[in-house]
């Protein structure tokens, strides 16, 4: 029988009832466990640090579709674990990465939540020991998800399959009357939910961990949901060698499964569906991923017993490879809504959307804001009153589609007290929540200026068009120069000849930096410049010659504006975010050297948020900076 002290639950007809549940996580996991936890009538709590997602499902709730469809809104929302304290939570469900965990298990720590229990709802092995080095294998919990979802925005899941039960189970078999009341209750609300031994859950932990590994890394290198993994004999037949290594592993762990083990993974695997699983969709999306749990630990554990697991260290590598790469200084100035999340509840940083806002640090509570409305991203930029970034952030721009934008706002308004905002970049004019305007030309000098004063020129690559900015010795723009209307040599160029040579655009820079080739291409218009690229794959030129050809042209391209020799040269710009090595490319071709600015994309949103903040303190209003404007 529980203490009192154990764990906050009360009698209620002679079954032990949790008052009240926190879902830490909300993936596509937390959000279906969130809605049936409290669908089964337990008063649950939701966490998230990402304050997009967290203002969602404050106006709208969180919302299910697919295999289960189902909506509820939530009073109990938060977007730091500390806040959980006065909450006090019975049980924390914890659906957040194996890699988040330990950062989270010094949260609850921290917090002094000495009777709460952790039901660790994770992919992996040996996930759930990390609570059980923190808080003591009696406070902890396992659960098995068999269901699986795809974001389809923050705060909505498309439920793509369940194939019943989950499984849970107490890791020291202490608390199987919380176990069965658990499992009760989400069974009866069509979540089935088996009570298990802590022995039987080791079983089914191994089971789904094979399950994940035999498919997770092959579709995120390849870029294929499980079905498409599943429709090619090639890859089935990856899929049971990976299978086959990880079973002889368990069963040298005193694991054993049923003869038919591996026919039943195949089974299981072909009624996935349209399914990414989430490793692949964080290697889709150049985040962390948690192969160290999944095929790492097959390897780990081979390695006890001595067993050769090639095909799963090759997984592994080539995971760590592609993610190591991605992270490299090659993504220096890629916007960080794409580089892995760390997971931070602190009170002193909050992640907001993957970036880091540190507001103790950071002036006197007067925030301004730049927005620059790129053709290919729009880009956001607060500074506080000591001009310090404390929020950066690049979405796509989606033709028509303005509610990315909408949230992103909605956040920052929420986040920061912005004192003063401009815009900036082609849809500047049609941005109703800027104070005021300025040009591309005048934000990206202003925002070069802010790290680099004097004399410069600034060539800024961008999706649509190049611009040449020559500034004078007070950091005025003294002249400007723009290619004509074509857009060759700017980046939408580049998307379009790299998918006619079928390369990987985020793979160029890799690629061009290991050829030799002096070959470049000879038109600058897209039409002909695919058809020269057909010949090159015709004559069988490797893709480190076209990738290096490509870049050469675009150098052809910049070198012909006008640049005024012997001043310094400062790149800008989202292609150079993307393509760093044009750095070394240029340099040579201007017989110069080039300096790639740190994080050159947001250089026009920096720009922009630098002349708001000039506009408040100068105490200017809207008409004051248009008359300004008309003057000049």
């Amino acid at each position: 029988m529980l203490l009192d002290n154990e764990v906050k639950f009360s009698m209620a007809e002679d079954k032990i009832v949790p008052m009240k549940v926190a879902v830490v996580g909300l993936g596509p996991v937390g959000l279906i466990l969130a809605i049936h936890l409290k669908e089964a009538g337990y008063d649950v709590a939701i966490c998230d640090f990402d304050k997009i997602k967290i203002n969602l499902i404050r106006s709208e709730g969180i919302k299910l579709d697919g295999v289960i469809k189902k909506a509820l809104t939530f009073e109990n929302i938060y977007s730091d674990t500390l806040d959980l304290k006065e909450f006090n939570p019975a049980i924390i469900f914890a659906s957040i990465k194996g890699y988040q965990t330990p950062a989270f298990v010094e949260q609850m720590i921290k917090m002094n939540l000495k009777d709460t229990l952790v039901v660790s709802a994770q992919n992996g092995l040996d996930v759930e020991q990390i609570f059980v080095a923190g808080l003591g294998e009696r406070m902890v919990m396992r659960m098995v998800i068999n269901f699986a979802g795809n974001l389809i925005t923050p705060n909505s899941a498309k439920v793509t399959f369940f194939n019943p039960p989950n499984y849970l189970a107490s890791l020291d078999d202490s608390k199987v009357d919380v176990v069965k009341q658990i499992s009760d209750q989400l069974s009866n609300v069509g979540l089935t939910t088996m009570q298990v031994s802590s022995f039987e859950l080791l079983k089914q932990i191994w089971e789904k961990n094979i399950l994940n590994s035999s498919l997770s890394a092959l579709c995120g290198i390849g870029k294929l949901t499980i079905k498409e993994a599943m429709e090619f004999p090639d890859s089935v037949e990856l899929v049971e060698q990976v299978i086959e290594e990880a079973l002889e592993v368990a069963e040298a762990e005193k694991i054993k499964f049923e003869d038919e083990f591996v026919r039943k993974c195949l089974r299981y695997l072909r009624k996935a569906g349209d399914h990414f699983p989430s490793l692949a969709v964080d290697m889709i999306n150049n985040r962390q991923t948690e192969i160290d749990f999944m095929n790492g630990k097959i390897v780990e554990y081979g390695r006890k017993h001595y067993i050769r697991t090639p095909v799963n260290l090759a997984l592994t590598n080539m995971v760590k490879a592609v993610t190591n790469r991605t992270n490299s200084t090659f993504m220096k100035g890629l916007e960080p809504a794409l580089i892995g999340k760390k997971f931070t509840g602190s009170l002193k940083n909050k992640v907001v959307n993957g970036v880091v806002i540190n507001k103790e640090e950071s002036g006197n509570g007067e925030y301004h804001l730049g927005v620059d409305l790129g053709s290919s991203y729009t880009k956001f930029i607060v500074l506080d009153s000591d001009s310090k970034i404390v929020f950066k952030l690049a979405l796509k721009t989606l033709n028509r589609d303005k509610i990315g934008v909408r949230h992103v706002m909605r956040a920052i308004q929420s986040e920061f007290d912005i004192k003063s905002s401009c815009a900036t970049g082609y849809g500047r004019k049609n941005f109703p929540d800027a104070d005021f305007a300025k040009t591309e030309i005048n934000c990206a000098a202003e925002g070069v200026s802010y790290s680099y004063h004097g004399v410069k020129n600034i060539i800024d690559i961008g999706g649509e068009d190049i611009k040449v900015i020559h500034c004078d010795n007070m950091n005025h723009v003294e002249n400007f120069y723009l290619n004509d209307k074509c857009a060759a040599g700017t980046g939408s160029f580049i998307t379009e000849i790299a998918e006619r040579a079928e390369l990987n655009v985020s793979e160029m820079s890799l690629l061009a930096a290991r050829s030799n080739n002096k070959n470049e291409l000879n038109s600058f218009c897209t039409v002909f410049a695919k058809t020269e690229i057909m010949k090159w794959l015709i004559d069988g030129m490797s893709v480190e010659d076209i990738a290096k050809g490509v870049y050469l042209s675009i150098a052809n391209r910049v070198a012909k504006l006008r640049i005024v020799n012997d001043e310094p040269i400062y790149l800008i710009g989202g292609v150079i975010a993307f393509h760093p090595y044009l750095k070394d490319i240029l340099s040579t071709k201007l017989n110069q050297k080039v300096l790639m600015v740190e994080n050159p994309q947001f250089m026009g949103a920096l720009g922009a948020a630098l002349l708001a903040k000039q506009s408040y303190i100068n105490g200017e209003n809207e008409k004051d900076i248009k008359l300004k404007e008309e003057a000049i």
